[in-house]
């Protein structure tokens, strides 16, 4: 099971990268997400964990990261599997941010069961609340 959602934001791939970076400050941009904290900050192999706005926090480690184009966060138990992707292409508006979500493991069934109608609400109004924040930051830095 694989969700994923995407939006044009008028800012270059360098600065939603580093709103990316502020991983102390996701919930600022994310509403799904409580807090969230990352040993050694958006680095590959940094581990921490997630909080999101509604349930129990998960452990999380960063599975895949190229400065200022992609980055996976994936929290494994013995159980399940999720990887949170995130991607940015330049284009010539300015960047294609895609967010994903996917599922894996014997709690798979479960968890898509709970998890993909609130993933499906809140991933466009994350996208939306990034689009501002990174438009904002953009424009003051012009």
């Amino acid at each position: 099971m694989i969700i994923e959602k995407q939006i044009v934001v008028r800012a270059a791939p360098e600065t939603i990268f580093r709103i990316y970076e502020d991983v102390e400050n996701w919930n600022t941009w994310d509403p799904d997400t409580r807090a969230a904290r990352l040993d050694r900050g958006l680095a590959l192999g940094s581990k921490g964990y997630l909080s999101p706005s509604k349930g129990h926090s998960i452990p999380i480690s960063v599975t895949a990261c190229k400065a200022n184009h992609h980055f996976r966060v994936t929290s494994k138990t013995r159980l399940f599997r999720i990887d949170f992707d995130h991607e940015l292409t330049p284009i010539v508006s300015g960047t294609r941010v895609v967010h994903r979500v996917s599922f894996g493991g014997l709690m798979k069934p479960v968890l898509a069961l709970m998890l993909v109608p609130r993933i499906n609400e809140g991933l466009p109004e994350t996208l939306r609340t990034l689009k501002t924040r990174a438009e904002r930051e953009a424009l003051r830095k012009a």
